[in-house]
């Protein structure tokens, strides 16, 4: 099942197609009895439960974090969606639980249809009309001034007649005033050309519209920070409110700071726990925003351990996008739960569940849902909380290449026009370079080969090493193809080889007491 959704529009459709396809080709049938009577080709509640819950964890697009109870209630909506059907053919509603009774595969497999629009030609070619007007000045054409034009232009410019030349001055200085729009339409550009590298996608059409980027969001979010890097609002009223605040620090350094003033009781961090959970469930629309919805779901695609570092950067660029008190409240909530989760001093927080899975399970939905209902919602949204909590340090950094490729661009353009203010210029938009994606495998294959080089490294030091006596070193090599036979042999093929470097050895010494043999004496005179 890994790796058949790919990133692009609707992907939660997709994934939703791929595990059902891949439920129904994977999952053991066999012939059970039941009240006297024998059922063939079907599957009890729980061995579907058993099954699908070791399937979803070792996927990437969902990961270990999945419960037992989330696998239940995804096949409640398979059972509502028609993916399977009780032994008598009843389907339509979400009445199963994890036990005995019988389910089959219906005939047909409901796979849910994608929209007409979402057609990969349709993006290339949206793509390359996008690409050819990104970053392109209203009402300006793409030539280009090359070395000869530009002599012939300053030998012009020293015969100009000075009422035309103050007439350029006038206008050069007009020409280098840029809008507040234009700036505006870099930052947005920018950030759609860093976005669509990372993520790999021929265009962003029907995941992230130009529209959705509000750059004035975007570089708030930017300057108006903390020394720990969270957004300062300067409306207090669109911030948490202080009893929520005193709650979360509370919780956070539990039991070592608890600034409330107040007498606790055997349950008391439960209850503050709850308050806090209440808020956050009971907010109007997930902090992540609804219209962001498609966007943060295909970054699911690169939450694997060999996409790490890419993962954390798309990351970064879309929480930048988000409404500052969006922001500030996601970054309060990852800090808050992240430090809960490495707390070992704090008492359990639930009979029959672990704190960090407790973290995950209570906030998935208020971080990231769909506005309208989506079978696989609380699957993503768990995996997403998963991965913020664990690199939300990184995630909420701000990452300051934005500003300075904006930055460029903008000196770039006040340069041309003041050089050239009659030219029609064209902004050439710079060109990024990001990791390419690569397969479990080739990781697998390229991590198994550094270490094999590294390796390698060591024997070549302990060959070279001048320092070492021919004893020590001897034991070293000895000790070394013990523990790396391969690549010592690799090293030395033949005894050969071995011998030849051992080939200067140092001379034996005589003896100092030398035994001489007799001389045998003649017995004539």
């Amino acid at each position: 099942m890994e790796g058949e959704a790919r990133p692009g529009p609707y992907r939660a459709t997709r994934l939703w197609n791929e595990i059902t396809r891949y439920f129904r080709a994977g999952m053991p049938l066999r012939k059970h009895r039941q009240r006297f009577k024998k059922h063939g080709s079907c599957f009890t509640a729980s061995e579907a439960v058993d099954w699908l819950h070791e399937v979803l964890r070792s996927n990437s697009n969902f990961g270990p974090e999945v419960s037992r109870q989330q696998t239940v209630q995804l096949l409640r909506k398979f059972l509502k969606n028609h993916v399977i059907e009780d032994i008598k053919g009843r389907w339509g509603s979400e009445d199963l639980e994890d036990n005995g009774v019988l389910y089959r595969f219906p005939s047909t497999s409901p796979v849910k249809p994608l929209p007409s629009s979402c057609r990969e030609k349709e993006n290339l070619e949206t793509f390359s009309r996008d690409k050819e007007r990104l970053f392109k000045l209203p009402h300006l054409s793409r030539r280009t001034v090359k070395k000869h034009e530009l002599l012939d232009s300053l030998e012009n410019l020293e015969k100009t007649d000075p009422d035309i030349t103050k007439e350029n001055k006038e206008d050069e200085l007009h020409r280098k005033e840029i809008s507040q729009e234009y700036v505006q339409e870099i930052w947005r550009n920018i950030i759609l050309i860093h976005l669509q590298t990372i993520l790999g996608l021929p265009s962003l059409e029907e995941v992230l519209q130009p529209t959705q980027i509000v750059p004035e969001y975007v570089i708030y979010n930017m300057t108006n920070t903390s020394k720990h890097g969270v957004v300062i609002l300067q409306n207090k009223a669109e911030d948490l409110p202080h009893w929520v605040l005193s709650a979360m620090k509370c919780l956070a350094y539990w039991p070592r700071n608890n600034d409330m003033n107040q007498p606790t009781y055997s349950g008391f961090e439960r209850d503050v726990f709850r308050t806090v959970a209440d808020y956050f469930l009971n907010l109007p629309e997930p902090l992540l925003t609804f219209e962001y919805y498609e966007l943060f779901v295909n970054i699911l695609d690169l939450l694997q351990p060999h996409l790490e570092r890419i993962a954390i950067e798309a990351l970064q660029i879309c929480c930048l996008l988000l409404p500052p008190p969006n922001r500030r409240k996601m970054q309060l909530l990852m800090r808050m739960i992240s430090r809960i989760s490495e707390n070992v001093d704090m008492p359990r927080l639930h009979d029959a569940m672990g704190t960090r899975s407790l973290m995950i399970q209570t906030f998935s939905q208020c971080v990231l849902c769909c506005a309208e209902e989506v079978d696989l919602d609380e699957l993503l949204s768990t995996r997403l909380v998963s991965f913020l909590m664990d690199h939300q340090q990184e995630i909420f950094k701000v990452p300051t290449y934005l500003q300075v490729a904006v930055q460029d661009h903008i000196e770039y353009v006040r340069m041309a026009q003041g050089k050239y203010p009659r030219e029609e210029i064209c902004a050439i938009l710079p060109t990024y370079s990001y990791c390419k994606q690569i397969t479990p495998q080739e990781f697998e294959e390229q991590k198994v080969s550094t270490s094999q080089a590294a390796v390698a490294e060591l024997l070549e030091n302990i060959i070279k090493d001048k320092n070492l006596s021919v004893k020590d070193k001897k034991k070293k090599l000895k000790q070394f193809q013990k523990e790396y036979p391969l690549i010592y042999q690799n090293r030395f093929p033949t005894t050969e080889n071995e011998a030849i470097l051992f080939e200067n050895k140092p001379t034996i010494k005589q003896p100092m007491l030398s035994l001489r043999k007799p001389k045998l004496r003649s017995l004539r005179y």
